[in-house]
């Protein structure tokens, strides 16, 4: 069978240190976006386990084995989660869930779980688009901009190259920065015309890393530009998978001369922690209701 240099590792996780039995409410977030999907259990607001995996060509069904994938080998079942909140590109595709919210509020609610409440700019470099959203003090999203739905600049677009070179998708953002000296960028916007350019580039005799190279700065250009639209406020995190990627980070932040929050979170659950969150706060707020009355 021929290696798929584009395919990444999906995973699972369930935290050490936090019980969900004890939990007044469990929560959970479902993310499909258009690459990959996430499903977070969150007990009391706490990340209890997750799961990322690829999203299929059947959204409620991707949803339903990433949320299986999460609960497994937690004694947890779904009886027994108060509320779900779908987010990302197949939110409203979630068939178990209580509740769809976009992934702009999400993913700048998670980044504000993930990184802290100093984060005022999110960039989510997801698999389809980029999106840079100003948030405040709360995870609020004060206003957001969206590039268009060229998929050059994203996972998608990555994952193509990957393919393209030959190259682990893993491997990508380091082999990037492996260069003698940086390349001019790809000039295409478009994935495939960038895909054709990068052939002739092989061609002409450029080495992969270098050519690897221009992708990744043409990738962080395409976004320094997004970023300046919206105007990029200190302190300043990436979301999404591309977040992974060190040759587009190290290249985004030298741009802009801003150097991203680091977290020991994983980038890629932002949106779903985010839709567990607001799962949170409405079941915080339906409880205190019922202690009123």
């Amino acid at each position: 069978m021929a290696e798929e240099f584009w395919r990444w590792t999906e995973y699972r996780k369930t935290m050490d240190g936090v019980d969900w039995k004890s939990a007044e409410a469990l929560t959970v977030g479902v993310d499909v976006g258009s690459v990959s999907s996430q499903a977070v259990i969150m007990a009391d607001g706490k990340l209890y386990a997750y799961s990322s995996m690829r999203t299929g060509s059947d959204s409620p069904q991707s949803a339903q084995k990433a949320m299986d994938w999460a609960l497994e080998g937690t004694g947890l079942t779904m009886d027994k989660i108060r509320y779900t909140v779908g987010t990302g590109y197949g939110r409203v595709n979630v068939p178990f869930s209580n509740r769809a919210i976009t992934e702009i509020a999400c993913h700048a609610r998670g980044a504000h779980y993930l990184y802290g409440p100093t984060v005022r700019t999110v960039l989510d470099m997801g698999g389809q688009d980029c999106k840079a959203i100003r948030c405040d003090e709360k995870g609020k999203v004060l206003s957001f901009l969206m590039n268009d739905k060229c998929a050059a600049g994203t996972g998608r677009g990555m994952e193509v190259f990957a393919d393209l070179l030959q190259v682990p998708i893993a491997e990508i953002g380091e082999r990037s920065l492996d260069v003698d000296e940086e390349p001019r960028p790809v000039s295409s916007t478009c994935v495939v015309f960038a895909k054709s350019e990068a052939t002739g580039l092989l061609r002409e005799g450029w080495p992969k890393n270098k050519v690897i190279a221009a992708y990744c700065s043409a990738m962080a250009k395409r976004v320094v530009t997004l970023l300046e639209r919206t105007g990029v406020q200190k302190d300043f995190a990436i979301t999404g998978g591309i977040a992974k990627n060190s040759g587009v980070v190290t290249r985004l932040a030298k741009e802009l001369g801003i150097k991203p929050l680091d977290t020991g979170y994983d980038t890629q659950l932002a949106g779903a922690v985010g839709a567990a969150l607001f799962a949170q706060s409405i079941v915080k707020k339906s409880m205190s209701k019922a202690g009123a009355g």
